[in-house]
Order: C-alpha cells, then sequence, then structure tokens
C-alpha cells in the first residue's frame, strides 16, 4: 500500500514564496510509484490541502487528516519545506511529535538551537569550531555603535537572529550606517538581531544527510557574488556563480567535508542538512546551518546532487526510509 506523504510549504516569514518553489520540486521528485503525495500549504490562518486529485481543503489538525468522499485520510509522513518559522525552528516538529508523525527533520530542541543564529555559534565555540566574532542585541535595549565598532570591527554584518535566504542583512561599511541596518534586522526578527564581523574569504556551503545510518556529505559549492556578499539578489536573482564542486584544494575540500559532519553530529540534526562556511587563512569559519535547506531548481543541494550523478528521487526515498519509524 502506497504511504501519504504531506508536503508542508508556506510558513509565516519572508521565505513562504520560497517554501513554494522548494516544495514543488520535492514533489515532482517524490516516487509516485510508492507515494501518495500532497502539498498542506501552511499560514497563521489555516492549514489546506492541495493535490492533483482535490484541492482547497482544510487539513484536521488533531490528528493531521483530512475527510475526502466521507473517508478520513492520514498522512504516514510529514516532509517539511517551510523555510524558518514554523518549520525550522521546532514549532512543527512540537506538533508531530504530540501526535505521532514521523517527519524529515531534526527533533524539537535541536531545530531551536540551530535555527537561532547567535545560540548556535556559541554552542559550536565549546566544541573548537571556528566562528566569526559576534555579539547579539535584544530589542528595546540601549546600544552603543562605538563600542559596537570597536568590538567587531568594520565592515560587520547585522542580521536577523532567526530568518533565511539573507532577508534583513546589511553589510555595514560605515559607523552612520548601524542604526538603518539595525531596524532593517529587527524588521525580520523582532526580538534579536545578530552583529557579526566581516570575514574576506571564499564562501562555500556543503549538503549532508544521513540514511541507512551512514553519513552522506556532498561536494561543497563555491559562492561568488557579484555584490559584496551572497544577499538576496545573488541568491535569487542571477547575481552569483555557483560552483561545484568548489575550487578548493583536495585538502580543503576534505576539511569543509568533515567539519561540515562533524557540526551535523554536534546539532544531532536529522534529514537533509547544509552548513555554510566562510574560508580565510585556510579556515573554514561557521557560518549558519540550514536544517531546511532550499530545494528549488535554483538552490545549492540539488546541483550538489547532481553532481555526484544521483538524483532526489533516491535520496528522499532514503530519508523516508530512515525517519519514516
Amino acid at each position: 500500500m502506497k504511504k501519504n506523504i504531506a508536503v508542508l510549504v508556506g510558513g509565516y516569514s519572508s521565505e513562504y514564496a520560497i517554501s513554494l518553489q522548494s516544495g514543488d520540486q520535492i514533489v515532482r521528485s517524490l516516487d509516485k510509484e510508492k507515494y501518495n503525495v500532497f502539498i498542506v500549504q501552511v499560514t497563521s490562518i489555516d492549514w489546506i490541502l492541495k493535490s492533483d486529485w482535490v484541492c482547497d481543503v482544510p487539513i484536521d489538525r488533531h490528528d493531521f487528516s483530512f475527510s475526502y468522499n466521507g473517508q478520513k485520510i492520514k498522512f504516514d509522513f510529514a516532509f517539511i519545506m517551510i523555510h524558518g518559522t514554523p518549520g525550522e525552528n521546532g514549532w512543527l516538529q512540537g506538533y508531530f511529535e504530540m501526535i505521532n508523525v514521523p517527519y524529515s527533520t531534526a527533533g524539537v530542541l535541536e531545530e531551536a538551537v540551530s535555527f537561532d543564529k547567535y545560540l548556535s555559534k556559541i554552542y559550536l565555540q565549546q566544541f573548537g569550531v571556528p566562528t566569526a566574532k559576534s555579539l547579539l542585541l535584544l530589542k528595546g535595549r540601549d546600544y552603543n555603535t562605538k563600542q559596537i565598532i570597536n568590538e567587531i570591527g568594520l565592515p560587520c554584518f547585522v542580521k536577523p537572529n532567526a530568518a533565511g535566504s539573507s532577508y534583513g542583512i546589511s553589510m555595514v561599511k560605515e559607523a552612520n550606517e548601524m542604526d538603518d541596518a539595525i531596524r532593517k534586522a529587527f524588521n525580520e526578527d523582532p526580538n534579536k538581531i545578530l552583529i557579526e564581523q566581516y570575514i574576506k574569504g571564499t564562501e562555500v556551503s556543503c549538503g549532508i544527510y544521513q540514511a541507512n545510518g551512514e553519513l552522506h556529505v556532498m561536494p561543497p559549492t563555491e559562492i561568488v557574488s557579484e555584490n559584496d556578499y551572497f544577499d538576496y539578489d545573488a541568491k535569487y536573482n542571477g547575481k552569483s556563480k555557483e560552483i561545484t564542486p568548489a575550487r578548493l584544494s583536495n585538502k580543503m575540500t576534505k576539511l569543509v567535508q568533515e567539519q561540515t559532519k562533524e557540526i551535523y553530529k554536534l546539532f544531532q540534526v536529522k534529514g537533509i542538512v547544509r552548513v555554510d562556511f566562510i574560508i580565510e587563512n585556510d579556515i573554514p569559519y561557521f557560518l549558519e546551518i540550514n536544517t531546511v535547506p532550499g530545494m528549488s531548481a535554483e538552490s545549492i543541494f540539488p546541483k550538489q546532487v547532481k553532481a555526484i550523478g544521483r538524483n532526489l528521487t533516491g535520496i528522499l526515498d532514503e530519508i523516508i526510509g530512515e525517519l519514516g519509524r
């Protein structure tokens, strides 16, 4: 009997539209001979089921099911493709734990910790993972621009602490740009923002997943942006080159891949993950971990899968087998 797979898309963040693209790619890639595949579009108002044969049916969130022709249909597995809140911060994971539905990511605590940019850096530092110098600003607390610059230096990055796809990020080159950058970041994350040291180097991103009890690490991708950094325009509007495999020495490639494995294990994450680094003086500095990485045609992980001669269909099947309990 075919399993019923729900691909959850949408969410509450600025990454809503990107999530729809990622979810569409997952739906296209899942093996229809093995699975009945449904899209569940999540907003802060409602959850709506969409598929080829039934559409715009409300989801019963008591047991994650829907009714069709008088029959109640439950899902066997949830493929979370919501970037940001509530798919990447532990909220959906908590819901699925309570109703005992297996899902495609790590658990509540692991998602919450890895989604928090500042907390994830503090956590990794105790294990000796190199990270950029950073500090945290809380909403409503006074700050001193001069002290920030003395501690972090210029240029620096101002980022929402919990957001993705480069929304709300600014590169601050002059002291008089700081206030606007802080306001912009707080528009994306109303509670906490991160001010981070600028490291000039080679930016790379490395995908990884676990299946059959084994870690499978991808060839790193080198990101060359036409802009000052890998901003939204560079990511989604063709203002960057993504080179897979990255133009790294064999030694550095191995180091990035081993560091990716170590970070995956330290965070105790599951499913498909991408880890971003900046390499300076042969040291890969951890930037962030993406536990629900983009899966659209323009996204990095699918390109890495192609580079090793595989396709997403087989890998998604492995993920469901690994996490489907």
